[in-house]
């Protein structure tokens, strides 16, 4: 698998992630053991950067990937967040009491003393990035994080964090069907070369090799909530999913691996972070950092999913508050 930077001054790392929130619930249940199969066969893939936080499936994720990490630690990238409570009187707090809190939290679940690369999950847009990028820059001085990241911020606001430190990442969602960061993110990263670290490359499933039906999600299913999926929007999505899906198979490709390469041609900086409990998906995901699409290629995708195709927002309105919109 090709390398990418991870930051300016941060290791070489494959140019697909794996996120671990799909362990814990998010789309569908797995088993302990079936997870753990899964990070070893990403391991031998080339996939040696993991992502994780301290809110998915309520710390379960740190705690199952901790199980991991004490035999292959000295093989793996890790990152994790802090930031989100879900407590609904106060969704998001950046104080440095809460952060070092969570952060303490992680450390404990994982069972190591340091995280690699530790992001601010959202930003609490009452306080100052300025005085969030000083906590974040305290864990460093303490050694217990080795660089900064920011998720789902404005470009304006990964600027004014530029200004007090490095920013070695950026995370936001990026794919085929998710395109903002477009509009001044992928441009800032790459004056800096700060990573962007694109979540959710594969569209929420959209471009696994089996269509998802929204009729068969499960109640703790996160789609539940996107308006992509629902009635009034979907059928119309499908329709160019379909047409995606048929070039795909023409170049004897799966959706996702072509997916994958797409967002890898994007700019040097940017690194996939597909997330998915089956080894099977993540062989798809993982052969997209291994093939390069052709400038006519590019093309024919552009055409069948221009900037703008989807149907509907992304987010319905509680999980809009949170990521910061611009332009």
């Amino acid at each position: 698998m090709q390398k990418r930077q991870l930051g300016p001054d941060g290791p070489m790392v494959g140019a697909v992630a794996l996120g671990t929130m799909n362990f814990v619930g998010t789309y569908g249940d797995t088993t302990p053991e079936d997870a753990l199969r899964c990070m070893s066969a990403c391991l031998e893939m080339g996939v040696d950067h993991f992502d994780s936080s301290n809110i998915y499936g309520a710390g379960r994720a740190e705690e199952l990937l901790s199980r991991f990490l004490k035999d292959h630690g000295d093989r793996v990238v890790l990152a994790s967040k802090c930031g989100i409570t879900r407590r609904a009187e106060q969704p998001f707090d950046n104080s440095a009491a809460h952060m070092r809190e969570a952060l303490e939290g992680s450390l404990r679940r994982l069972g190591v003393d340091h995280i690699h690369l530790y992001y601010l999950h959202r930003h609490e847009v009452a306080r100052p990035i300025e005085e969030v990028m000083e906590t974040l820059l305290a864990f460093r001085a303490e050694g217990k994080i080795g660089a900064i990241g920011l998720s789902e911020v404005a470009p304006a606001t990964f600027e004014r964090a530029q200004a007090v430190g490095p920013v070695a990442a950026v995370q936001s969602e990026y794919s085929l069907w998710t395109r903002q960061v477009e509009l001044g993110m992928l441009q800032a990263t790459g004056r800096s070369g700060t990573a962007l670290v694109g979540f959710s490359p594969v569209g929420r499933g959209i471009f696994a090799r089996e269509l998802p039906d929204p009729a068969t999600f499960g109640q703790n299913d996160l789609r539940q909530g996107m308006p992509r999926f629902s009635p009034e929007h979907w059928p119309h999505n499908l329709k160019r999913l379909q047409a995606f899906r048929s070039f795909a198979a023409d170049l004897g490709e799966s959706p996702a691996t072509l997916a994958i390469a797409w967002l890898l041609s994007r700019g040097p900086q940017v690194i996939a972070l597909p997330g998915s409990r089956s080894i099977a998906h993540m062989q798809d995901n993982a052969r997209g950092a291994m093939i390069d699409l052709s400038p006519q290629h590019l093309d024919q995708i552009e055409a069948l999913l221009p900037i703008g195709w989807a149907h509907g927002p992304r987010y319905g309105a509680a999980m809009s508050v949170g990521p910061q919109a611009y332009c």
